[in-house]
């Protein structure tokens, strides 16, 4: 699926769209998806692919739009200690960090 996804990213650059590629890099307890797993994010917030569920996508979505308009790089941590564990999803135990790029 992972290979995919990066096709994906290389056709939408391809076809000039603004992206940003988000990176599972450390996951720890309850994760739904492994370290190595990828979501492409285009600047109009369409996307492909997935790094977790829930809400947790909806944030790395919005965060990847910021850093395709700034073009600085994101390191994103989710998890129970996390004040916004409960609203992004991950209430079961899991932590994940996600790295956000933009796509050149």
């Amino acid at each position: 699926m992972d290979a995919d996804i990066l096709k994906t990213a290389e056709n939408w650059v391809a076809e000039g769209r603004r992206i940003a590629l988000a990176t599972v890099v450390d996951t720890w307890g309850s994760a739904p998806r492994p370290t190595g797993s990828h979501l492409v994010i285009d600047a109009d917030g369409n996307f492909e692919g997935s790094v977790s569920g829930g809400c947790v996508e909806g944030e790395v979505i919005s965060e990847a739009i910021d850093v395709i308009e700034s073009g600085v790089p994101k390191m994103l941590e989710f998890g129970v200690a996390d004040e916004t564990a409960w609203r992004v999803g991950l209430s079961c135990g899991g932590k994940i960090r996600v790295f956000v790029d933009q796509v050149n």
